[in-house]
């Protein structure tokens, strides 16, 4: 029995391509849940230097030095500007998840609500944060 009687490569060409990025315009929520994906890595990238940093401190002055001074730089800064917005853009869309996972927040009102909430907390919690930082 060749391809053609078995139906794996009846037409073929003829068939639709799936859906993808080109094809649906962006909604919040697929916005959101790419950005959530995107910080989850930050924020383990963030974890790591946090960690180089207090094992820096522990081995001694000469690295400490070293890599405290790449991150007062305004590399560095930067980088923990980043991390910070990453880390509050990541708890405000978390706890929208925990609540999606306990059943609320389904209906599309709710779902656009919901995000608009989540960044606009996470946005005031940065804010927040480089205000105390500012301070200190």
């Amino acid at each position: 029995m060749s391809q053609t009687e078995h139906g794996a490569a009846v037409n073929r060409g003829n068939r639709p391509l799936s859906p993808h990025l080109q094809v649906y315009k962006p909604q919040i929520t697929s916005v959101m849940s790419i950005f959530h994906r995107v910080t989850g890595v930050g924020n383990s990238i963030g974890a790591i230097l946090v960690a180089i940093w207090f094992i820096s401190a522990a081995i001694g002055a000469g690295p400490f030095d070293t890599v405290n001074g790449l991150l007062t730089s305004w590399v560095g800064h930067l980088i923990l500007f980043g991390f910070a917005l990453s880390v509050c853009y990541h708890l405000c869309n978390g706890i929208r998840h925990l609540l999606w996972d306990a059943g609320y927040g389904f209906e599309l009102d709710q779902v656009k609500t919901t995000g608009i909430v989540a960044v606009s907390a996470a946005g005031l919690m940065f804010l927040g944060l480089m205000i105390v930082g500012w301070m200190n």
